[in-house]
């Protein structure tokens, strides 16, 4: 089991850590009730933060920020000499955390997509992990939602007696959404984006070849280009340009250069 911690890439706390590590940091805390707010981050959700000095805010205030795409997993070898040999990618870190929580008896809640999604992730999940315990779901309604709204779905997820929850609303709106309730749930909360719609069939994982590669990237971006090309085109080559800036000290991201987002109403 591999957890050194949190290190600086391009100013967003990132932890070195394995899937081991990751996996008993999420149980443990969903045995305690501890609010415990986890994503995994490609180059996309780390830039989002880079590029937003609100939501660098918020993911620097995340418990756990694993190394989902390989860049990022590059990027702690290569400026704070981590030696992790793999990434701990969003989808495989929500099986590995539905086997424990299948394993120890801590009920799940699965909040996002649309409900036919959720029918078919959940018959997909029970049918790896027979023993695993849904407690509750709810699409999201992808809109803003009110406050009297949110002040719902925190009452119906607290009451379906879940020790933890994945959130799969997409790339940043998850990670708003794990930040503003993690202290009213007081549970792991995990924003896990995409792998909600792997797990479900209905979108086609990238070979593992290319995600071995660190071209993962280029497999969505065939999938979809209309609506990934700036997230791809735009973002990975400067994020390349960001780090190298980093490693060679020509620039300095600090942590601490950030701001405390205000109220909002969100997206759910």
């Amino acid at each position: 089991m591999i957890d050194q911690g949190k290190h600086n890439v391009l100013g967003v706390h990132v932890d070195a850590v394995d899937y081991d590590g990751a996996v008993e940091k999420i149980a443990s805390a969903a045995r305690d009730n501890q609010p415990f707010a986890v994503s995994a981050l490609a180059v996309h959700g780390l830039m989002t933060g880079v590029l937003d000095e609100e939501h660098r805010f918020r993911l620097n205030h995340f418990d756990l920020l694993t190394p989902d795409g390989q860049p990022v997993r590059w990027a702690l070898n290569w400026l704070h000499s981590a030696r992790l040999a793999d990434r701990v990618y969003g989808p495989n870190l929500m099986l590995k955390t539905c086997e424990r929580a299948a394993a120890e008896g801590l009920p799940i809640f699965l909040f996002g997509g649309t409900e036919e999604l959720l029918d078919k992730l959940v018959e997909n999940l029970l049918a790896k992990f027979p023993e695993l315990q849904i407690a509750g779901r709810r699409a999201s309604r992808f809109r803003k939602l009110s406050a009297a709204e949110r002040d719902e779905v925190v009452a119906e997820i607290k009451a379906s007696g879940a020790k933890l929850t994945f959130v799969g609303l997409g790339c940043p709106r998850q990670e708003v959404w794990a930040f503003e309730h993690r202290e009213a749930l007081s549970m792991p909360i995990l924003a896990v984006g995409a792998a909600f719609n792997f797990h479900a069939g209905q979108l086609d994982q990238a070979p593992k070849f290319l995600q071995d590669r660190g071209l993962e990237w280029a497999f969505r971006l065939a999938k979809e280009p209309l609506r990934l090309w700036r997230r791809y085109l735009l973002l990975n080559p400067m994020y390349v340009g960001l780090l190298t800036a980093q490693a060679l000290r020509l620039r300095r991201f600090d942590p601490a250069d950030c701001r405390q987002p205000g109220d909002e109403a969100l997206y759910g």
